[in-house]
């Protein structure tokens, strides 16, 4: 038998916001900046509009790639709207 060699760490990525971050973390944290409406508005998705909370739109985000495409772009623009506030 060999020994496997270790895996390296993984990379670091300074510039990436989203590294780090869980989905329920993002959703959560969009929830609480815009609301269910408020999404429901932004990105139009059902998870969001009927009987939405954050558990039932994981479940969908995790299995749909192009709307959690879309909410981590709504999660990176939200906090580029608040640096620029934070710069004013």
């Amino acid at each position: 038998m060999t020994d496997a060699a270790p895996t390296p760490p993984p990379p670091t990525q300074p510039r990436n916001p989203l590294h780090g971050l869980t989905l329920e973390a993002i959703v959560t944290a969009l929830h609480d900046a815009y609301g269910w409406e408020g999404l429901n508005a932004r990105i139009p998705l059902r998870c969001f509009a009927s009987d939405p909370s954050v558990k039932s739109s994981l479940t969908f985000l995790r299995k749909t790639p192009w709307a959690r495409e879309k909410v981590e772009g709504l999660y990176l623009f939200m906090l580029r709207e608040r640096q620029r506030q934070l710069r004013r």
